[in-house]
């Protein structure tokens, strides 16, 4: 899926966080980062750390990739 926004990356993260039967209580657990965070992220609050958020996507099996767009 394309990503354009935050609130596209957010959206993605928890639609795979419900397809998994997690809930944002047991991410944090898990994570160590805050429900606010995690809630904030799903949001798609533009001000949510770009690392942590990575990290959360990278645990939840999911890749980030950049690519160059064809001219």
């Amino acid at each position: 899926m394309k990503i354009s926004s935050g609130k596209d990356f957010g959206a993605e993260i928890k639609k795979r966080r419900k397809k998994l039967g997690y809930t944002q209580a047991y991410l944090a657990e898990f994570t160590g980062f805050s429900v606010s965070f995690i809630s904030d992220l799903e949001r798609g609050k533009t001000t949510a750390e770009l690392g942590k958020a990575l990290a959360l996507a990278n645990m939840l099996g999911l890749d980030c990739l950049l690519q160059e767009r064809g001219a």
